[in-house]
């Protein structure tokens, strides 16, 4: 079975996706660690860099920097897709287990033709059109009508993912939706069916006012440490009108959410030394665009921990450091 796919697990209904090919990559055996945007700005054995497009899968889009001088953004088929466009999304039995081919979308968003730039030091221009692509892209894949997901990230560094430096997010559109995504949906239908009122709306006035985890906040979002957050210096950055789709943002709010992302993630860089890092966009699945109970945001987790025995056991989290002192050591000058 060399094919990706994608098998139920009976205990806990969670969907596992197996991609043998992404176990090819001959960067996960040639070293220990991987030098984060430092160095040149261009690298000869990098595929993300100009001049080494032969190394490329076919570019889906291309967008010029906003000097016009070359180009800014590409995107592209990932090299080694952990879902694929082939195939179908027809569930089968294997003997009592359930599986399906790996049906899906993923691609490479690359966010510079700058090996050694990173979203701290671009240009607000520039990562305005980071997000515009974002948008651009998810759209586009949410019109698929198999798409019932689509979920933008970004691995940076080798703790979280990343297997190249050149600065880069991904996109996937999956056409299942997630046991941990339906689980949060419930939850915020729950809290909604109770009070009336969308639990993120309720974190986010509460967390304004409160301001003891605040790191910073614009006309269109809060960027917070949440009160029980999972690892240190976890970030959410959530906009303070009720939107459940991440594709109902509008051009000023793409603005703002560019501004505060890269603030935030310059606080990250300089405070820190430049950590190793997930980020994802968290967003409605298909048909829960329009609910008022589902709040997208974009979730940050550096990572500076390592889950042990207990959390894997448990699944619940230690997280060695308070969210308030978090959020003063990042906000102090």
């Amino acid at each position: 079975m060399n094919k990706s796919h994608i098998r139920l697990n009976k205990t806990t209904r969670e969907w596992v996706i197996y991609a043998p090919n992404r176990g090819k990559r001959p960067q996960d055996f040639k070293q220990e660690h991987i030098v984060q945007n430092q160095g040149e700005s261009h690298s000869p054995k990098c595929p993300f860099c100009t001049g080494n497009e032969h190394l490329l899968r076919p570019i889906l889009l291309e967008r010029q920097n906003p000097e016009n001088t070359d180009w800014q953004i590409r995107v592209v088929p990932n090299k080694f897709p952990a879902l694929t466009p082939d195939g179908n999304t027809h569930r089968k039995l294997e003997g009592i287990y359930l599986t399906m081919p790996g049906y899906g979308r993923h691609e490479v968003i690359i966010e510079s033709a700058k090996h050694n730039q990173d979203i701290p030091t671009m240009s607000i221009q520039e990562v305005e059109m980071i997000i515009d692509t974002y948008h651009q892209r998810y759209i586009e894949l949410m019109e698929i009508d198999e798409s019932m997901m689509v979920i933008i990230f970004r691995n940076h560094g080798k703790k979280a993912g990343a297997s190249l430096s050149h600065p880069h997010s991904q996109i996937i559109a999956t056409s299942i939706v997630p046991q941990h995504r339906r689980w949060q949906e419930e939850e915020a239908q729950r809290y909604y069916d109770d009070f009336g009122c969308c639990v993120y709306c309720e974190i986010l006035a509460f967390e304004q006012q409160d301001q003891k985890r605040v790191i910073e906040e614009n006309s269109s979002f809060l960027a917070f440490i949440p009160f029980a957050a999972k690892v240190p210096f976890e970030i959410w950055i959530m906009p303070k009108k009720h939107e459940a789709d991440f594709g109902s943002i509008s051009e000023s709010e793409k603005s703002d959410f560019a501004l505060i992302l890269k603030n935030i993630l310059t606080r990250l860089s300089e405070k820190l030394n430049d950590p190793d890092y997930n980020y994802v966009i968290n967003t409605a699945a298909r048909y829960k665009a329009e609910e008022p109970q589902v709040h997208w945001y974009c979730q940050i987790e550096p990572r500076l921990t390592t889950p042990a025995g207990f959390e894997i056991a448990s699944g619940i989290r230690i997280n060695p450091s308070l969210p308030e002192l978090d959020a003063e050591f990042l906000t102090t000058t």
